[in-house]
């Protein structure tokens, strides 16, 4: 299946802020997780499909002294996070596809979200392997991300349920279109899986801290 990510990111980057929260439920939690797993005496963090750096916003809340690397391959969602750092000199940034390009190792903290859920499970389980390698010892990989049912009755069930709370949350028929024109990209994996990948990668205490609906964020430690 040929794999249409960046086209469609590149061409709903302009609304893709302001539809993003009303289009994750629970997305106040979601996020907090991810923040709260990264340790809290981390440096040198790496922002994974960084987008437009909505999850960097609020890392730089909690960690202003930390020097934090976005990589994206949509030159449109990276330039509005150029635009959102503008003068922040510890935050720097790389248009590439992070499937491809070499990570920067030292890591404390390799975060991402909702991003790796685009690529097929082939990449997920290599990616995992470099990511725990780019980490030094202690470091921290914090993945939220978008997952699939363990089944296929109860996938379905979830996304009647997402169509239901977001149209509750006040989306728009158009914000929703969006969105369910960039899931026409989705290779979402189920949780337990991940974490099977995670552990094969070396991340002895891979678990999943938060879960709500088809919302996820699993992390490991490089021991």
């Amino acid at each position: 299946m040929t794999n249409r990510t960046q086209e469609v990111f590149d061409a709903t980057a302009s609304s893709y802020d302001a539809e993003r929260l009303r289009l994750i439920p629970g997305g106040d939690a979601f996020y907090r997780w991810a923040i709260d797993l990264i340790p809290a005496q981390a440096r040198q963090i790496l922002d994974l499909g960084a987008g437009s750096g909505l999850l960097t916003l609020l890392i730089r809340r909690r960690f202003p002294q930390a020097r934090i690397h976005l990589i994206d391959f949509s030159a449109p969602m990276l330039e509005q996070a150029k635009r959102r750092f503008a003068g922040d000199a510890l935050i720097t940034y790389e248009q590439a596809d992070y499937l491809k390009t070499a990570l920067p190792h030292g890591l404390d903290a390799a975060v991402s979200s909702l991003s790796i859920h685009h690529i097929e499970d082939e990449g997920k389980q290599e990616l995992f392997g470099r990511i725990y390698a780019a980490l030094v010892p202690g470091g921290r990989f914090i993945n939220a991300d978008q997952v699939a049912g363990p089944t296929a009755e109860l996938e379905e069930r979830y996304k009647a349920l997402w169509l239901e709370q977001v149209r509750q949350a006040g989306a728009t028929t158009e914000q929703i279109e969006a969105s369910l024109y960039r899931q026409r990209e989705d290779r979402c994996a189920p949780v337990e899986r991940q974490l099977q990948w995670l552990r094969q990668a070396g991340f002895t205490d891979a678990d999943c801290w938060y879960k709500e609906n088809r919302l996820a964020v699993m992390a490991g430690t490089r021991q």
